[in-house]
């Protein structure tokens, strides 16, 4: 099967039928997974495919939503609210990445203290 398509292939090659495609001879568009574990890069492909989120972007993205909505709202009651449901979510994070055993990770040797910092940090 493989030979069949190699020589499919190389005569689509000699007959010129690659020549004009769309981006020809111009560099590849970046990886979108290049800083994902090779091991994880499948399961991530077909959730972004899907439509879906890993749970720990899922989370960042409601951590930016929450300290967004915190950052203009007046009312200090609902700010109250929101204050104690970032830091639920918060807790969530760290925890995840906790049982995902992110931290022994070398990447997060080197940024975890700047994301812990950032999760840590005051709302006010």
């Amino acid at each position: 099967m493989d030979a069949i398509v190699e020589e499919k292939i190389r005569e689509a090659m000699e007959k010129g039928d690659f020549d004009q495609l769309p981006g020809s001879g111009k560099p590849l568009p970046p990886d979108d997974a290049a800083g994902v574990p090779p091991e994880l890069r499948l399961g991530f492909k077909l959730l972004k495919n899907a439509g879906m989120l890993p749970e720990e972007m899922q989370l960042r993205k409601e951590l930016i939503t929450l300290e967004e909505l915190l950052a203009c709202c007046k009312d200090e009651s609902e700010r109250s609210k929101l204050r104690d449901e970032l830091s639920v979510k918060r807790l969530r994070y760290e925890a995840l990445m906790g049982r995902r055993g992110w931290q022994s990770s070398e990447v997060y040797a080197q940024y975890g203290p700047k994301m812990r910092e950032k999760l840590t940090a005051s709302d006010e």
